[in-house]
């Protein structure tokens, strides 16, 4: 059976399970429920070091939790690695390794969305390696919905991610289980580290780079894919464009006609007594 390891343990989150569940659960302490919708189909979440971003992801997954009993999570990835082509990338046999145990891989829906989706997705296990924006997920899901399974699959932000969500969303109907679409981005990257500084450099521009992020969310709060990819390329809004469009059509196909708002937050809110010259923008929302 392939094992992707988690890569990750021990950078972005814990690698062991002790406290690895510790911080999951300081996580969800800031959680508040929301109550609309009433039933979630979908979601976006971040995925920074769980210090940076965690809490805002938490709040996605316990909205979940209250609202749905799922079966299998498809999360979509977004791409920062070199060399990926550009069909999507899915895991999709096997299991993802946590700290708190493995996540099975649901191979039954991963082989009918390869079947479904042939001329756009392709089972590539050796792209998610190194990838990390799935990878920060799965131990949240496996400490909070125990017997959950996944399909992982990597977007890149092309036209392509529109129809990859909308296949996804129209063979999502004729199942019976309960499925949920995860789209993984961060917002913004600003600063010199990144060489995007439209606004300066220091705390000032951390302003309109909030700004900038809530454009941007609301391009996803009113499900228009078509600009998400768009405003994403000319703006440097998200690292996970394609994740976040395939997100939104599968949403819609599954009859989600806005999204909801959990949170938006940036590194420098997490931590305001880093030095303020590098930001990174983080969202929650719920379809």
């Amino acid at each position: 059976m392939a094992l992707r390891h988690a890569f990750r343990a021990g950078s972005f989150y814990p690698a062991d399970a002790d406290s690895c569940r510790h911080q999951i659960e300081e996580c969800l302490s800031v959680y508040q429920p929301q109550a609309e919708p009433q039933h979630v189909i979908a979601g976006i979440v971040p995925h920074a070091g769980w210090m940076f971003s965690g809490p805002t992801a938490a709040k996605v997954f316990k909205n979940i939790q209250d609202k749905t009993r799922p079966d299998t999570f498809i999360i979509l990835g977004a791409v920062h690695v070199w060399g990926m082509e550009q069909k999507a990338s899915m895991f999709a046999k096997g299991a993802w390794e946590t700290p708190c145990g493995p996540v099975d891989i649901d191979e039954d829906l991963a082989q009918d969305i390869l079947l479904n989706v042939a001329d756009f997705v392709t089972d590539d296990e050796s792209a998610h390696i190194r990838e990390h924006s799935i990878e920060v997920q799965v131990p949240f899901l496996r400490y909070i919905f125990p017997e959950v399974k996944i399909v992982p699959i990597m977007v890149n932000p092309t036209p392509n991610a529109i129809d990859i969500g909308r296949r996804i969303g129209q063979l999502l109907r004729q199942q019976k289980k309960q499925v949920i679409v995860l789209g993984s981005t961060d917002l913004t990257h600003y600063g010199p580290r990144f060489g995007f500084t439209p606004h300066g450099i220091g705390i000032e521009s951390l302003a309109p780079m909030k700004h900038h992020d809530r454009q941007f969310i609301d391009l996803i709060t009113a499900m228009d894919a078509h600009e998400v990819l768009l405003h994403a390329e000319q703006h440097h809004s998200a690292c996970g464009a394609g994740a976040i469009a395939a997100t939104i059509a599968a949403a819609q196909e599954l009859g989600a006609t806005q999204g909801y708002l959990l949170e938006h937050t940036t590194s420098q809110d997490v931590m305001p007594d880093r030095p303020a010259s590098d930001f990174v923008g983080y969202t929650g929302i719920i379809f």
